[in-house]
């Protein structure tokens, strides 16, 4: 009901105050488990997706937007909830795996689920190479992939700002892409070889300049960068 209801006042107020440009709305099914996988270039991207979307669409969210108290807590609860996230503990690790499998649950209802395979926003305009969470959930659930290019959110709420400016947007989603034929969800190469389709895919959607790395901030110290050197390559 939250969501439903957010949905009815937020679109009519996105379109006519933004008038987004929406392309691609067919290539999202419109029923049964699929993965959208998008560049993230800003806060209000997890806004932009679930309100042009075709169908109900769940992401991941900071699980301190619905932790607090007083009515700031119920405010931030009830709009995140608006809008389709759901509330996990981020970070490295058991914690990474921890919000992957909450959202392989959120497919297994036969829901769409929102995703960016960049693991945080870029602050720098540029596409970041894909974490193999996103072919991970395709590969264990058989779900298909529609790739999403989000084209100035950057400038419509850039870092740092709290209040959205009067910017063009769009969004593209792209056809869907089966990675099953790269193999089992077990193999960390058709893990790789499936997210770097994705992330092909999503380039071509954005034109964005290719990073070539993770997006990760810099190592803060020598035991930190230490550390990264020893872990595996994958990155969930």
């Amino acid at each position: 009901m939250v969501y439903l209801l957010g949905r009815a006042v937020l679109m009519p107020i996105v379109r006519l105050i933004y008038r987004p440009k929406i392309i691609g709305r067919k290539n999202v099914p419109q029923s049964g488990r699929v993965i959208l996988a998008s560049n993230h270039l800003s806060f209000i991207d997890s806004i932009a997706i679930p309100v042009v979307a075709p169908r109900r669409v769940q992401f991941l969210a900071k699980s301190s937007y619905f932790d607090g108290t007083g009515f700031k807590g119920w405010a931030s609860r009830t709009f995140f909830t608006s809008i389709g996230a759901v509330g996990v503990r981020r970070g490295a690790g058991q914690a990474a795996q921890e919000a992957l499998d909450a959202g392989k649950r959120i497919l297994e209802t036969e829901s769409a689920f929102a995703i960016y395979p960049e693991g945080t926003r870029s602050l720098d305009g540029r596409l970041y190479k894909g974490r193999t969470g996103v072919a991970w959930l395709a590969l264990s659930t058989g779900a298909p992939v529609v790739p999403v290019g989000l084209i100035g959110t950057d400038k419509l709420m850039p870092v740092g700002s709290k209040v959205p400016r009067l910017r063009k947007v769009t969004v593209i989603f792209g056809e869907p892409i089966d990675v099953t034929v790269h193999g089992p969800a077990t193999s960390g190469k058709a893990r790789r070889q499936a997210t770097d389709d994705i992330m092909a895919a999503i380039h071509t959607l954005t034109g964005q300049e290719l990073a070539h790395a993770y997006n990760e901030s810099p190592p803060a110290d020598t035991i930190e960068k230490f550390k990264r050197a020893v872990l595996r390559r994958e990155r969930l």
